[in-house]
């Protein structure tokens, strides 16, 4: 690996300690050949998600452009010129350098990039909220199900059955955070919990805003939270058989992942559904135990 390349890596693997704390967490179970990988998968989605939050809502055209440079420098690295080093260049680089190791379809990025359009106004694409789970779902594969189905070749996983999985988790870890962002999302005049699953609770846009400027919690609110975290734990119904499917190497960092995402839900019904004021998270303890189980019984299986 050239120096270049491994700044690259190591500039990913410090956006995921600084922004993703249970997936960094999890990763650190995985192995070091593998780890990278995830790393510069993490990173890439990350930084373009952030020119997403941080520029669509006061310059949606920077946050468009900057969308737009990162999927040109990503087929631009992939061409063997990742460009400059600057932020892009060095996920970019990273991320070719994943896609190429691991055969990875780059379709899967071009439909990431659909759905960061869909995220900045101005974009054919965007849509500043959800109708139906159905139109959530077409956000969801280019945001989320992807990111599953990226793993995949990173991790050696062949068989048929582990593609559904994969879908399945990643949209269930995008549907915690959805559950447990919603305050801050609706901050940046988005709401992705669909709109008809609140209004089947007597949910409106106004008794959410209303909820976010007083940070009481209406029972109707509630209600329509409990009904999107069932759907949630749905998804990760779906998803844990996949679990299986993994080589006992991969296995405790992933079920560590599973847990903890799980956990946010747990955390976001004690605290009574509070996710307009305030964000669920998981204790520290709480994620180091966690790990430290999974790293414990990964060991004794293997052995």
């Amino acid at each position: 690996m050239t120096e270049d390349l491994a700044d690259a890596y190591a500039y990913c693997a410090e956006l995921t300690a600084e922004h993703g704390r249970t997936y960094n967490l999890a990763t650190r179970l995985l192995p070091a050949e593998r780890r990278s990988a995830v790393h510069a998968l993490y990173g890439y989605a990350r930084h373009v998600d952030d020119i997403v939050d941080v520029t669509a809502v006061g310059d949606p055209d920077a946050a468009i452009r900057g969308v737009e440079e990162a999927h040109a420098r990503l087929r631009a690295a992939l061409a063997g010129d990742p460009g400059p080093p600057d932020a892009t260049g060095l996920v970019a680089a990273a991320l070719a350098d994943t896609i190429e190791q691991y055969r990875i379809p780059v379709g899967y990025f071009d439909a990431f990039i659909r759905s960061m359009r869909m995220d900045v106004p101005g974009t054919p694409e965007f849509r500043p909220h959800y109708r139906s789970m159905e139109e959530l779902r077409e956000y969801m594969y280019g945001s989320a199900a992807v990111i599953g189905l990226e793993l995949l070749p990173v991790f050696g996983v062949d068989d048929p059955a582990a593609a559904p999985a994969a879908a399945a988790l990643g949209e269930a870890f995008q549907l915690t955070n959805f559950i447990r962002d919603v305050g801050e999302d609706l901050e940046r005049g988005r709401v992705y919990i669909p709109l008809e699953l609140w209004s089947a609770f007597g949910v409106d846009l106004d008794l959410l805003q209303e909820g976010r400027r007083t940070g009481v919690v209406d029972p109707r609110v509630r209600r329509a939270l409990a009904h999107a975290i069932a759907l949630t734990r749905a998804e990760y119904r779906k998803a844990e058989p996949g679990l299986h499917l993994l080589p006992a190497r991969i296995r405790p960092g992933i079920r560590t992942a599973f847990i903890l995402y799980g956990r946010i839900l747990q955390e976001v019904e004690r605290s009574g559904f509070r996710v307009l004021d305030r964000r669920a998270t998981v204790p520290r303890r709480t994620r180091a135990a966690v790990m430290l189980t999974e790293y414990v019984t990964g060991s004794v299986r293997r052995h």
